[in-house]
Order: structure tokens, then sequence, then C-alpha cells
């Protein structure tokens, strides 16, 4: 494997926590097997050197197809489907958290080998698919100037976009392939340090609310509680008002938002806690109670208290709710999307989920995009790899980010190290 390694960098020293560590995963569903916690003086820090894709596509099961809708972006995050079937995508990179320790140093320079080196969009790119082929013939800049765009909701007519610190709102006519202005800022989000400057969003089935994720500014709140005001939260957002509230909290990081068609339930993929071993803590997927208390930074997994955080709050932590279904340590989930009959029988009911890949494994976890089927509106079975091969022996050649299932049958999937978006379908 061509691998930058840490040692080879840093010195051997530094990486000694990794010594004698178990690799396997953390298992995933509703139950996983949590190890006691590993510290050590740094984490085991491992991305493969990205390389190009070439000829090469992502893997998906017999009788899909892959194919790349859109290339040369400046780096996807999420992406809607518009009602002609028109998909936006988001594109940009935020985030200006201050280093607090040498190992924050260390972990930026290993993390930034696994990006891509393209300039920020902070824009919207349109693409269409004219006649109806699967080739998206028109790739336009619909808006730009935006702050590291991320959540992207319409509501009637009214697109709205989660920059990294403000909600703000187009005007949108369907059919339209540019803004008719600037958009119109509805309120300001948390973005004071955005050590997780992500802010995911989707919009409730009535359109009455905007739902908001708001990353913690730390891993474990060493930055004090006072720097996590309003963040480690899901938002709701009244569209008619602009007055909004904390619907849950203790979720660490929120980073994609979505409805459950039949129940209208709210659920969220969220990344977990560093530093505690390669097999803690999982991230994992879960609905999104209305008062409901995740646990962090206090406890993970419900009440398994992560002894790092001073002073702790037993009362907190006795509340802490569990969540429904784990998917591995570090996976980094950033996407999840219900899906649809159309995608076909073997995954029409259930969650795709884009999982970014980790870079605090030996063994790397993530670097795909999976499904979790359900039933009567709960997980219920084991995870199925859906598009593989992000990551191989010779490198990383992409990182999944935000999946979109278009009702049609097919699944849109954001790459943000090859600048690409992807498109799954059934062979027909």
């Amino acid at each position: 494997m061509r691998y930058s390694k840490t040692v080879s960098v840093l010195g051997a020293a530094l990486l000694l926590s990794a010594c004698g560590e178990d690799q396997n995963p953390v298992s995933d569903g509703p139950n996983p097997a949590l190890p006691e916690p590993e510290r050590g003086l740094l984490p085991s820090m491992e991305i493969a050197e990205p390389i190009p894709w070439g000829d090469q596509k992502p893997t998906v099961p017999a009788n899909y197809t892959v194919t790349a809708i859109a290339r040369d972006l400046k780096i996807p995050r999420q992406t809607i489907i518009l009602p002609n079937g028109d998909i936006l995508v988001a594109e940009g990179r935020g985030g200006n958290a201050p280093k607090l320790k040498p190992k924050d140093v260390i972990a930026g320079y290993i993390k930034a080998k696994g990006t891509t080196s393209v300039e920020s969009g902070n824009r919207l790119t349109l693409l269409r698919d004219e006649d109806g082929d699967g080739n998206y013939e028109t790739q336009t800049v619909f808006a730009e100037n935006l702050n590291a765009p991320y959540g992207l909701a319409l509501i009637d007519d009214d697109l709205y976009v989660a920059n990294q610190d403000a909600l703000v709102r187009f005007d949108y006519q369907e059919g339209q392939t540019q803004a008719s202005g600037p958009p119109e800022k509805i309120i300001d989000l948390p973005s004071q340090i955005n050590h997780h400057w992500t802010k995911a969003m989707t919009a409730s089935a009535d359109g009455r609310y905007l739902y908001i994720g708001i990353g913690s500014n730390s891993n474990t709140a060493e930055r004090g509680m006072d720097a996590e005001v309003d963040r480690a939260v899901v938002w709701q957002v009244n569209t008619e008002t602009g007055a909004y509230k904390p619907y849950a909290t203790g979720l660490r990081n929120p980073t994609a938002l979505t409805i459950h068609p039949d129940t209208e339930q709210l659920w969220a993929v969220v990344n977990e806690r560093d530093e505690l071993g390669p097999n803690l803590v999982p991230d994992y997927l879960t609905s999104v109670q209305e008062g409901g208390f995740y646990g962090w930074p206090y406890s993970y997994w419900g009440q398994n208290v992560d002894p790092r955080v001073r002073p702790q709050d037993e009362e907190k932590v006795a509340s802490a709710i569990v969540p429904d279904y784990a998917l591995g340590s570090h996976v980094a989930a950033l996407g999840v999307d219900f899906s649809e009959p159309a995608m076909g029988n073997d995954f029409a009911e259930g969650v795709f989920v884009g999982e970014h890949g980790s870079w605090n494994r030996d063994d790397p976890s993530g670097y795909k995009v999976v499904f979790v089927p359900f039933r009567d509106g709960r997980p219920a079975g084991d995870p199925i790899d859906f598009v593989t091969d992000f990551r191989t022996d010779e490198g990383t050649r992409g990182r999944p980010v935000g999946v979109t299932v278009d009702p049609r049958g097919a699944l849109i999937v954001a790459d943000d190290l090859a600048n690409v978006i992807w498109r799954v379908t059934r062979t027909q």
C-alpha cells in the first residue's frame, strides 16, 4: 500500500498509543460491542495517497450501473433533486478553528493528505439532463459568492441554503438555471470558531420547519462549555417567522438529516468523538427525538461515561438516549437519504449512508456508501455495501459525502476528493 505514514514523517515515538491496538472495527447495528477506551499520546493516523480515477469507477451491485455525470467541480458536498429533475450541488469548504495542541497540528496535516487541493467553490452548481437519457449535458453556476454552503432544502418556491454562518433563501421558479438575485438572510447560524463547520439541513414533511444540524466546537469540550453554546445540536427553524429553538442536543456532529417518507420522523447521521482508540466511538444513524439528549460531551452510546470530560454531569448522563444504529467507528458518515421503490426490491426500504472514511485508524473504515434496511420505520438488518472501492490498496480515488435518492430511480453521490458527482441506476 502507498500510504502517507505518520511514523515516517513525525517519528515513531509519537505513535506509541497505536501499538498493539486491536484493529477490528466496532460492530454495526443497534447493539454494538463497545471495547474499553484506549488512551495515548496520539491516535493512529492514516490516509491513503490520493490517486485519480482514470478509467476506473466505483463498484456497485450486480444489475446496477454507476456513471460520472459531472466532473471538475469545486468540492461538492450535498445535493438536492429539484421538481423537474435538475440537480443542485452545494460546493465549498469551511472551518476556521485554531489549533489547541501539537496533536491538532499533526492531525490537520494528516487529514489534509486525504482532501482535494481544489479551491473552495462557495457556490451552487445546477446539472440538467435535457433529454432524460442519463447524461447531464447542462452544468451551470446557479449561485455564487456563498460561504461554504452545505445543507439544501426546497419548500414550494423557497430554496434554502445553510451556509457555514447563516441560513439564506433564494426565490426559485421551476426550470431556472440561475438564481434571479442574491439570497435573503433568514437567520445567523453559530460560526464562531467553527471546529465543525458543516450545517446539515432538511425540511419537515409539511414544510413548516427546517431542521439544521450544528456540530460541536471541539472533540470533547476541551475549549470549555462556553464555546459549545448552540453547538452539538439540531435546531428547528419556523419557515414563516424565522424563530428557532434547540430541537435535540448532545449530538457531537450531526452531518446529514432526512425525513422518513412514511412516519415523517427526523433521522440523522452523527460523527462521534475521537481519541478513545480505533474502535471507539461508533458513528451512528438515529431518529432524532424532540427534546432528546444524546450524550455529548459527557457520555457516548447512552450512559458510557467519557473519562476525559470534567466536570461530569450525572443527571445529563442518566438522560442520554441510546442511538438507534451503529455504523462503525470513525466511518465519518456525511450523507443520508431514504430510498424509493424505484431503486429496486433489494434497496426499496431503508437509507443510503455516505461514509467519507476514517483518518485515525491503521485499518481504514468507511470510504463507501452503504444501505441500511428498514422495516416498520426502524433499521432492520446488517448494512449492505452499495457503492465501494473509493479506496483500494493503490490509494484513495474518492470520498463520498452527500447521497440523494432521485425518485425516478437513481442514487446521486457527491465525491469531494475527485470532485465528481456519481449516478447509480438499475440496469434496464
